[in-house]
């Protein structure tokens, strides 16, 4: 066993290669193996130029390995060449997987270590002014993902759709006509509703309306994964936020 043998589980954040920690960063820096996702912005590799680089991601419909096969990867990897980092979008405990990796690693004997990421959850709705919890208005949030493992909506989306609290989707745009029906058999079809795709980064495309509307929104202007979906009151502060930018911009001008 190679004596430096170790996983070192990263966070890369949402998207934006800023919005990685220092502490991720630094752990780039001494990776022998980096394997990394579909959600990570590839510009982070440039940190670690002499490691090996493997991608492992995965989107619907396109899976280049299964994840007992990255989890095998990781241990046998670690074995051959040292530090391994499995750089994943968000968090990695934010529907990344990244506890089963770490149990894997850990009955192979191999040391492990977490660093955390900025969730997209959390970052993605702040982006376009969106504040997932306002006094007043949302005092408390859900992160749900849209899919479970048995490829259903996932049964907390109508529990959310009960309560007052901001409800943010994650992986549910294949969804989104059971999302939006969810929340209209309850009464609640002019609820503010947001579809976020490729958030922080400069290619960003949002659309704003209601659970009513935000499906033809979505249509007109051609969002699709990556996306979060933001339904809740506090969704209205994203257009509050746009006409107050767009106010500065008047008066910088003038």
């Amino acid at each position: 066993m190679n004596p430096n043998a170790k996983l070192t589980l990263v966070g890369a954040g949402p998207g934006d290669p800023e919005l990685i920690t220092l502490k991720g960063l630094n752990a780039l820096k001494t990776a022998d193996v980096i394997l990394y996702d579909a959600l990570v912005n590839p510009v982070l590799l440039d940190h670690s130029p002499e490691a090996k680089k493997i991608f492992v991601g995965k989107r619907k419909g396109f899976h280049r390995y299964s994840q007992d096969e990255i989890n095998s990867m990781i241990v046998e990897q670690a074995f051959l060449h040292g530090h391994v980092i499995r750089l994943k979008g968000g968090d990695p405990f934010v529907f990344g997987r990244g506890s089963e990796e770490i149990d894997h690693a850990e009955n192979f004997g191999l040391h492990t270590k977490i660093v955390p990421g900025i969730s997209s959850s959390i970052a993605v709705p702040s982006s376009i002014g969106i504040p997932l919890t306002k006094r007043g208005v949302s005092e408390s949030f859900w992160v749900i993902t849209g899919c479970n493992s048995d490829r259903q909506l996932s049964l907390d989306v109508s529990l959310a759709a009960q309560s007052s609290a901001t409800v943010v989707i994650l992986m549910g745009m294949h969804k989104l006509n059971q999302i939006t029906t969810v929340f209209k058999e309850l009464g609640k079809g002019e609820t503010p509703a947001a579809v976020i795709q490729n958030g922080t980064l400069e290619s960003q495309n949002s659309g704003v309306g209601t659970i009513d509307d935000i499906e033809d929104i979505v249509a007109q202007k051609k969002l699709s994964n990556p996306a979060i979906i933001i339904i809740g009151d506090v969704v209205s502060e994203a257009n509050n936020a746009k006409e107050l930018s767009e106010k500065l911009e008047l008066y910088l001008a003038s």
